[in-house]
């Protein structure tokens, strides 16, 4: 991922990737290479000539800002392969100049394929072809040239730093041979001691062994990278770095590179959003870029409405249970509007960004499907529930209301409240706020449509299987314990617990919690357990642990009081 260190350039690159026609992209990039054969990393640049420079457009945002120009090198190169990456791809036979590919130009420059892709962050336009119906990232002369214009002497001495005698070709196969006999480690482990002895850099090593690999596939000294992963291992990678596994570690034990391993981890993503589309009321202003800002702002009146909810008390007649719910004030059919249309917005942002990852069949292209792609479309999910779960709250009290006024014909109030409370989600999740309606009202009439359904079954499941001692429970005596107790009981020491954990760093903190279960229902996890999902052994895992109690031990006894 791309990780630029001027806010206002990544803005930048946002509204362009998104926004900005093809040909408009295009343009940028042949500007970007030129400015950035222009920077020197010495001195420092305002922002909006950066933005001219690239766009022919000087914004009044950012009047003040000037980047290092050290900063800036880096940016334009992260800006330069991020419009690349987002230009669509043409099918080769229709450009007019003669494409390269990642190989041949590696071949013809005489360097590493991986050092063209650090070239690319440095200026070097790759742009995305369609060859054979496959996408590939070619190099135009017209491009490429300015870049080995500016930069002779790194192409030069790349391309003499990379030649290998064939001499030197076999005795870091040989070497290579002999360290996988012994179980060295790892493809990158063993490239970098070879590079150590040898004075050559790890990736030309590394190069030199993945080629005689595919090219000699029966005598491949890594054969293990090779080939695709079965769907029941790729679960398995998948299941394990949700648990905390680090990449690396996941490389390691199936024998595989990092990238894989990351490829891996895309495609199940993607699959599952696959398997469970993104649900959304479509609107036809979601396609205009102008609009995203007002879309995203922060609904009317929130100063206001947050003044209300600090000064909001709950009723002295409200049931424990039913306390929270007088928290969050009401909404205003403004704010409803905007917050209804913003979750909206934000899950179509996340569909379409998910469409451009398929095929014309609707299946995924593994060649689209980026991590920084699907790491936004969480982040746009996970901002869509959030005023998911705001609407929700807001609306609570109505599901009370209308769940007492049907509480007569049903035994159970708090079991008819879930009832309704499903319903308010199905409503929120099906509203269509464009049609001016306020949610209230079609809140409450899918509500009382759900009751008028729930109560009668219910009804009639009673008396189906009623079983004749309804009488007798309804006379004998309660002794059970009372549950309310026991759970402002529990709460109370779950409480002192948690205080207690705060005066611990935080690994202690996590292995007391994993150890005891505090986060789950489950039982607490073994040592081995905890140790696998922190990275570490599993004796040190002991050691933290009782280190752990001791302190606990010592606070409780001096603290218990306080606490």
């Amino acid at each position: 991922m791309n990780r630029f260190k001027c806010h206002a350039l990544k803005e930048l690159t946002d509204q362009q990737v998104r926004f900005a026609p093809p040909a408009r992209r295009l343009d940028q990039l042949a500007k970007a290479e030129r400015l950035l054969a222009e920077i020197d990393p010495q001195k420092e640049y305002p922002f909006q000539y950066v933005c001219y420079r690239l766009t022919d457009y000087r914004p009044d945002a950012y009047a003040d800002l000037l980047i290092r120009g050290q900063d800036l090198v880096d940016d334009l190169g992260s800006l330069i392969a991020e419009l690349a990456r987002s230009m669509p791809a043409v099918p080769v036979e229709t450009v007019t100049e003669q494409v390269l590919t990642l190989e041949e130009i590696s071949k013809k420059l005489n360097v590493t394929t991986k050092t063209i892709n650090r070239w690319r962050k440095r200026g070097l336009i790759g742009l995305p072809v369609l060859v054979n119906g496959r996408r590939h990232v070619g190099f135009l002369p017209s491009l490429v040239d300015p870049f080995l214009t500016s930069n002779q002497t790194r192409v030069t001495k790349s391309g003499q730093f990379t030649q290998l005698t064939p001499e030197e070709r076999d005795e870091i196969l040989r070497r290579a041979r002999r360290f996988t006999r012994l179980g060295a480690g790892s493809l990158t482990e063993i490239s970098r001691r070879i590079a150590r002895r040898m004075g050559r850099s790890p990736e030309t090593v590394r190069y030199t062994i993945k080629k005689f690999d595919r090219q000699y596939p029966d005598q491949a000294l890594f054969p293990s990278l090779t080939g695709p992963v079965d769907p029941a291992t790729k679960q398995l990678i998948f299941n394990s770095f949700r648990r905390g596994i680090p990449v690396e570690t996941l490389a390691k034990r199936f024998s595989r590179t990092r990238s894989s391993m990351y490829r891996v981890l895309n495609e199940i993503r993607a699959q599952r959003h696959l398997e469970h589309p993104i649900e959304f009321i479509a609107n036809a202003s979601f396609d205009d870029p102008a609009t995203a800002a007002t879309f995203l702002a922060d609904m009317p009146d929130l100063e206001a409405y947050e003044e209300h909810r600090r000064e909001m008390r709950i009723p002295k007649d409200a049931p424990p249970e039913l306390a929270s719910l007088y928290e969050t004030p009401l909404l205003s059919k403004d704010q409803e509007q905007h917050l209804f249309r913003k979750m909206n917005f934000l899950k179509h942002q996340a569909n379409k960004l998910f469409d451009d990852m398929l095929t014309p069949s609707g299946r995924i292209d593994g060649h689209k499907v980026r991590t920084e792609s699907l790491d936004k479309i969480d982040e746009l999910l996970d901002q869509a529930n959030a005023v998911k779960d705001h609407l929700i709250a807001c609306n609570m009290r109505l599901v009370v209301s209308i769940a007492k006024r049907h509480s007569g014909q049903t035994d159970n109030f708090f079991e008819l409240l879930s009832d309704g409370n499903v319903s308010l989600i199905r409503a929120v999740e099906k509203f269509d706020y464009s049609r001016g309606n306020k949610f209230s009202t079609y809140a409450s009439w899918a509500i009382m449509k759900n009751f008028a359904r729930s109560i009668p079954e219910e009804k009639t499941r009673r008396e189906r299987y009623v079983t004749g001692a309804e009488e007798l429970f309804d006379s004998a005596p309660d002794t059970r314990t009372d549950e309310q107790e026991c759970l402002a009981t529990a709460e109370q020491a779950s409480h002192k617990v948690n205080r207690l954990l705060e005066y611990l760093e935080p690994r202690e903190r996590d292995i007391i919690r994993m150890r005891a279960g505090l986060d789950s229902n489950e039982s607490g996890m073994t040592l081995e357990k905890i140790g696998e999902k922190l990275g570490i052994t599993k004796e040190r895992v002991r050691q933290l642990n009782v280190r752990a109690m001791k302190k606990l031990r010592s606070l409780a006894d001096g603290t218990d009081d306080a606490i």
